[in-house]
Formats: structure tokens, C-alpha cells, sequence
């Protein structure tokens, strides 16, 4: 599996057996960073905001796009939209998010998009074990680092992965990823560049934060 990130919440994930799978898409100007230049044939948007919701920018002609709660599969992969909120006030602020969990070569990935709030006991039973987590961490819209860690300890993940954070270009007022990772055991942060590819193998036995850059 091969997992790149294009800045933002915006990862690309691809399967040994040749399926593309994008999340959250950006246009790239409009939140001040380099637009992505990917191809995918499934797209999973968790909410509809500027920042995650440009579909367009995806090439391929037969992309399935998932946007919803519930179960799904396109292209053989599995996936589980749980429904979330996208801040403490079950969505007066700024509406519902979801949560995606999905199937991938052998491994359970968890992209929670703009999840701003901690999740409860059901919320966490229904993404259950996961081994590879991506989190925003930057507050504001989402996540600050100390709920973010309350979620990593609920999910309790193999990799945790942060996204949604502040980086050199980024127009967003959130904050950098310094805030999460001064929160983890020093031994534990492994910074990996723009992409990494992995197989079940490469899962650790103790807990990893992967930090990726542009």
C-alpha cells in the first residue's frame, strides 16, 4: 500500500492491486498551498467545505465518490461512513462530519475529516480496532491537540497519522503540529516525507506518529 499526502486532509491511498482512493480534496489555492495532481477511482469527502469538498481536481472517469454514513463498497474496498460532528455542539456550529473507515490490503484506515468533537463510546465501537488513524490536530475548525490525543487513546490505532494542521503557505488560522506532537513519547514520532509504502509487515507493535510533509 502506498499512502501520499497532498496537504491539508488530503491523502491519497493506493492498493497493491492497483485501486486509488482520495480523501478530502482541496482546490489548493484557495487554502494557499500547491493544488494536488492525483488520479483515484474512489473519493471520500466527509463533509462539504471548500477545503475537502473539490472533487473536480481528481482525475479519472470512473471515480465513485462516498460522501454518506453507512456501509458501502466500490471498486472491493470496504468502507464505513460513521457519522460525527464537525464541532461540540452536535453540528450548530458548523454541521455534521463523517468519519470513514476502510479496508485497504489487509489493514483498517480511519480518516476522520473535520471531526470536532471527542467521539463517544458508540461512535468508537462502530470504527472499532484500527491500525492506521489520520487525525486533524490544528483546533480551530477541528480537533486541538489534547482532544485529538483523547481519540487516539479511544481508538488506540497502530500509526496515528495528523493532518489539518498550519504549514509554510496554509491561509487557514489553525495551529502547527508541535502542539500533538509535544503530547507523544519522543521514541514513538517517525517523520516519513511525502509518502511511504507499507504492507502489513510494517505495522509497529508500540503505537507510531507518522508526520508527513510536502
Amino acid at each position: 500500500m502506498l499512502i501520499r499526502w497532498h496537504g491539508h486532509s488530503c491523502f491519497e491511498i493506493g492498493s497493491d492491486s492497483g485501486i486509488t482512493l482520495v480523501t478530502d480534496p482541496h482546490d489548493g489555492k484557495s487554502i494557499g498551498i500547491k493544488q494536488p495532481v492525483v488520479a483515484a477511482n474512489i473519493v471520500l469527502m466527509s463533509h462539504d467545505h471548500f477545503d475537502h469538498n473539490c472533487e473536480r481536481i481528481v482525475q479519472g472517469l470512473d471515480k465513485k465518490l462516498v460522501t454518506k454514513a453507512g456501509s458501502h463498497t466500490a471498486r472491493e474496498i470496504p468502507i464505513l461512513g460513521v457519522a460525527t460532528w464537525h464541532d461540540e455542539e452536535e453540528g450548530k456550529k458548523r454541521g455534521q462530519n463523517i468519519a470513514f473507515r476502510f479496508e485497504v490490503d489487509g489493514m483498517r484506515l480511519c480518516h476522520l475529516g473535520d471531526l470536532g468533537q471527542v467521539l463517544d463510546d458508540a461512535q468508537s465501537e462502530k470504527i472499532g480496532p484500527v491500525d492506521i488513524l489520520f487525525i486533524p490536530v490544528g483546533g480551530t475548525f477541528t480537533l486541538d491537540a489534547e482532544m485529538a490525543w483523547k481519540v487516539v487513546r479511544k481508538l488506540k490505532p497502530r500509526i496515528v497519522i495528523p493532518m489539518h494542521f498550519r504549514i509554510g503557505g496554509l491561509s487557514l488560522s489553525i495551529a502547527p503540529v508541535d502542539g500533538f506532537l509535544a503530547k507523544a513519547r519522543k521514541d514513538s514520532v517517525v517523520k516519513v516525507g511525502n509518502e511511504i509504502e507499507m504492507t502489513t509487515e510494517d505495522l509497529p507493535q508500540e503505537q507510531e506518529i507518522w508526520v508527513f510533509s510536502l
